[in-house]
C-alpha cells in the first residue's frame, strides 16, 4: 500500500484577508487582487500573488489617503508620499511603522527576515555627497588620456 502525505491547505486571498482582520488590521479592497491593509497611522497593500500566496507592498506611513514611504537622508528618515509631498519622520512613527510591517506578516504567515526585523528598511538613500555619480564616465585622474596638440 502506498503512503500519502496529504496536500498542504493553500489559502485563498479572501482567507488572507479574513487573518488580517482578526488580527486587528482595517482592510479595504481595491481590486478583486488587491487590498489595502491599515491599523493606526500605518498601512500597506497586499495583492493575490496566486498559488495561496500573497505580495506584501512596502509598510508606510499613512499621510491623508496616501502611505509614505520611508527615505533615507542620511541623517535622518524622511517621508514622501506618491504625490510627492516630503516629511520628516518622528521615532514614534518609525517604531509604530516597524511593529505594523511585523504584525501584518505574522498575520499573514510570511517569513520575517533577519535584517528587516532589526528596525524600519528604506529603498531610497539620498545622502551620498558625490555628484553626478551616476553620469557618464568619465577618465580618472590616474588615467592615461590622449594628449592632444
Amino acid at each position: 500500500m502506498f503512503f500519502r502525505n496529504p496536500q498542504p491547505h493553500q489559502a485563498t486571498f479572501e482567507e488572507h484577508l479574513g487573518k488580517v482582520k482578526q488580527a486587528g488590521f482595517e482592510v479595504e479592497r481595491e481590486t478583486p487582487g488587491r487590498a489595502r491593509v491599515t491599523r493606526g497611522g500605518d498601512g500597506a497593500v497586499i495583492e493575490d500573488a496566486g498559488g495561496g500566496r500573497v505580495k506584501v507592498g512596502k509598510a508606510g506611513v499613512l499621510v491623508g489617503k496616501e502611505i509614505a514611504l520611508l527615505i533615507s537622508g542620511g541623517y535622518q528618515m524622511f517621508l514622501r508620499t506618491p504625490s510627492g509631498k516630503e516629511l520628516p519622520a518622528l521615532a514614534s512613527q518609525l517604531t509604530a511603522l516597524h511593529e505594523f510591517d511585523e504584525d501584518l506578516r505574522e498575520a499573514l504567515g510570511l517569513t520575517s527576515l533577519y535584517n528587516l526585523s532589526l528596525g524600519t528598511t528604506a529603498d531610497e538613500h539620498l545622502y551620498d555627497r558625490v555628484e553626478d555619480r551616476d553620469a557618464p564616465r568619465y577618465p580618472r585622474p590616474w588615467e592615461k588620456r590622449a594628449i592632444s596638440r
